[in-house]
Parts: C-alpha cells; sequence; structure tokens
C-alpha cells in the first residue's frame, strides 16, 4: 500500500477542498489586509505564470483578461444602462 499522508484542511488548495470541509477552510485563511494581498498576489503570479509568461503564448491569456474586465465594467454600469433605457421609452 502506498503511504498517503493526510494534507490537513487548511493547506489545500480551493479545488481540493470538499463541500463539507468548506466552512474550516474558509475559517483558516488569512483575512487581514496582508493575508488579502498576498493571496491577490499569488493569484496573480499564477495567472501570469500559465497564461502571460509562456513560450508559445496566443492570445488566450490577454482575451481572458479583456473579457472579465467588459463584464465587469457591464456589471458595474448595469444600474446606470438600466436607468436610461427605462428613461427612454417611458
Amino acid at each position: 500500500t502506498a503511504d498517503r499522508r493526510q494534507v490537513p484542511v487548511a493547506e489545500k488548495r480551493l479545488m481540493d477542498v470538499k463541500l463539507n470541509q468548506l466552512g474550516s477552510w474558509l475559517g483558516s485563511r488569512d483575512f487581514t489586509p496582508n493575508g488579502i494581498i498576498s493571496a491577490v498576489r499569488r493569484g496573480h503570479d499564477r495567472y501570469y505564470n500559465k497564461y502571460i509568461n509562456v513560450k508559445k503564448g496566443g492570445i488566450g491569456g490577454v482575451a481572458m483578461l479583456l473579457a472579465g474586465y467588459v463584464v465587469l465594467s457591464y456589471v458595474w454600469e448595469y444600474d446606470h444602462i438600466k436607468h436610461d433605457r427605462w428613461r427612454k421609452y417611458h
């Protein structure tokens, strides 16, 4: 048999956490300003190394970033757009 060491829930990545462990995993996260900044930095580094900093890169990583920006811009401006639409026709 293989000697498989149990990894504590706090050390698992989000994609490896089961739904019943999600509460304890979230409880073990660092929600201080420095913890949030380091989490964002790790996410940025992972994204950059996976999609941008590659030898044979295409437009995929940049297109994904632009698509996310367009979606976020639309979500942020939706109330304003909806208000203009109702004002125009009523």
